[in-house]
């Protein structure tokens, strides 16, 4: 302990008194974070963004099979993200009655936009949880739009956010041809600044936290 950190400490009654004080100024910190203000909630919506504001397609588990004759939305993607280097392809046999078919895996250059984050998806019935998914854009906080006003039930304050965003396409994914095959990019990149997305969230005690981020 240097000589000006003992003097301070007999001062005010010793270490243990600075920690005390130490902890209680940072739970000040943590009470300014917990004010329903624009502030606060344009940091929690910024920090959801950072960690989940990714525009994906909906590719969960590769490889990918795509029968041949088939009309489902893999028959158009998957030979485009061929065309694009993202996707290599190769003449496969179906399962169903060996009919001929084409088995599409990730390049180096797809599995950069594989982003392994678990993707949760609930039903009326089920909840379903992937482990990543093929992302084409990032998006950004444009305008708090407003919140509802935040209620407390069984010990537990909530409300919900509005908020327009901006959207960063990756390379590849803004040009016609990519987006005329994912077409729900296409709209929410048509929509961007004007899209009203609503947010759950919740207070902690560290502040306000998107409920996508704090399920347990």
């Amino acid at each position: 302990m240097t000589q000006t950190t003992s003097f301070l400490a007999r001062r005010v009654g010793g270490i243990g008194f600075l920690l005390a004080l130490l902890a209680l100024l940072a739970g000040c910190d943590n009470e300014q974070a917990r004010f329903p203000d624009r502030d606060n909630f344009t940091a929690t919506v910024n920090d959801y963004l950072a960690q989940r504001g990714h525009v994906c397609l909906a590719k969960y588990t590769w490889p990918i099979t795509v029968a041949a004759g088939s009309h489902e939305p893999d028959a158009q993607q998957m030979p485009l993200l061929e065309k694009l280097g993202l996707v290599t392809g190769r003449d496969v046999a179906a399962s169903q009655a060996n009919a001929p078919a084409r088995e599409y895996a990730l390049t180096d250059a797809g599995r950069k936009y594989y982003l392994q984050v678990p993707v949760v998806i609930r039903t009326t019935t089920q909840t379903v949880t992937h482990p990543g998914d093929f992302c084409a854009a990032t998006l950004s906080l444009d305008r708090l739009v407003g919140w509802d006003p935040p209620q407390t039930r069984d010990g537990r304050t909530a409300t919900s956010l509005l908020f327009t965003y901006r959207i960063a396409p990756d390379q590849w994914a803004g040009t016609p041809e990519v987006q005329q095959a994912f077409p729900l990019l296409a709209r929410a990149i048509q929509r961007e600044g004007t899209m009203q997305v609503r947010l759950g969230v919740h207070l902690t005690r560290r502040g306000w936290v998107a409920d996508e981020l704090d399920m347990h």
